[in-house]
């Protein structure tokens, strides 16, 4: 039985017997808990989805998931319901993405650096600003995502963290701190990330997914956020400009060789790297804007560099990274192979 292999009658056989037995009955006699991630919404009633999609392997499989063998969430249950065409929703909001907390945090700072009320008419142009981000699924959002009560609570969670703040913090997460930090020490660039996040919500430019369906940006940081992360990369997937890029270097009697630590494609793989190279935009959006790319802000990198410059920020620039690799080089090279410390070893003086 491959788990998640269910059918959309399967489900509503399952829904049938919930309907029947009635909640507590239907959970006890299958071990399940109360939903604690996702509901499963059908003809205006609510169902836990696990214990729906857990009992529906009964009616496909001949018996029931239990509850240990998988989870209720969007890499399970949740997701294995959207599949057939269910519709689930998230018991509890997802937390704030930094983007998110980068606005709220220019609120606060726009407001000396003090918390404001759900009736703020700046709170209430928030709310509706975060519900269009695309930051978050709307599967994992409930009725009251972002709502003004909940923007104001997190402006006074930035707000009473607050060097100057004397009375005590209410309730906020560590990404709170780190981007109220960031607005302290750098306000002007941090105000330009707010109006660029700001600007590409409301004209429409960062309404799109923000992750392609091969793409995984968790490994990947930026100071201004997930969703200018993503306009990122696809400013460096242009493929005119990477060809004009590779061009004007090998005009220039240039080799296709990273910037950083000078791996050349075709010198190791032949004719398979031929004419290959990523490109890396230099200037992050938030400096570089929203104008023409040029070709002197690109800069060609091997996958391994790319994915080191862009893992965390501050990024490093090419050169900046290429320092590194050097003086890492000395080090690693006087830190002997295992198979040299096989040599060396216990067993080769016993040898």
């Amino acid at each position: 039985m491959r788990k998640g292999a269910i059918t959309r009658d399967a489900v509503l056989k399952a829904i049938a017997e919930y309907d029947e037995l009635g909640r507590i009955e239907f959970l006890a006699k299958y071990r399940f808990n109360e939903a604690r991630s996702y509901l499963l919404l059908h003809e205006g009633r609510e169902y836990g989805s696990k214990a729906i999609a857990g009992v529906a392997h009964k009616w496909d499989h001949g018996h029931a998931l239990l509850p240990e063998e998988f989870s209720g969430g969007k890499d399970h249950a949740a997701a294995w319901l959207q599949r057939i065409g269910f519709k689930v929703k998230s018991v509890k909001n997802p937390d704030w993405a930094r983007d998110e907390i980068i606005l709220a945090c220019h609120l606060v700072m726009t407001n000396g650096w003090k918390g404001l009320d759900a009736n703020d008419p700046r709170v209430i142009e928030l709310s509706g600003l975060l519900q269009l981000m695309p930051i978050h699924a709307e599967a994992d959002r409930n009725e009251k995502f972002r709502n003004p009560n909940g923007v104001a609570r997190k402006t006074f969670d930035i707000a009473t963290r607050h060097p100057d703040y004397r009375g005590k913090p209410t309730n906020g997460g560590a990404l709170d701190i780190e981007v109220l930090n960031e607005f302290l020490a750098r306000s002007a660039q941090m105000t330009e990330v707010a109006q660029l996040i700001r600007q590409g919500i409301t004209a429409g430019g960062l309404q799109t997914p923000p992750l392609d369906d091969d793409e995984d940006l968790d490994d990947y940081s930026a100071p201004e956020g997930r969703l200018l992360m993503s306009r990122h990369k696809r400013r460096e997937r242009n493929k005119g400009l990477r060809r004009k890029k590779i061009a004007t270097v090998l005009k220039q009697g240039g080799a296709l060789a990273c910037e950083a630590c000078g791996f050349d494609f075709e010198a190791v793989y032949g004719d398979r790297g031929s004419g290959y190279i990523e490109c890396h935009h230099v200037v992050p959006l938030h400096e570089a804007g929203e104008g023409q790319t040029k070709l002197s802000e690109l800069a060609l990198i091997c996958a391994n560099c790319h994915r080191m410059i862009h893992r965390c920020a501050p990024w490093p620039t090419p050169k900046e990274l290429r320092n590194l690799i050097e003086s890492r080089r000395g080090t690693v090279a006087r830190v002997p192979s295992q198979q040299n410390a096989k040599a060396t070893g216990p067993a080769a003086d016993r040898a």
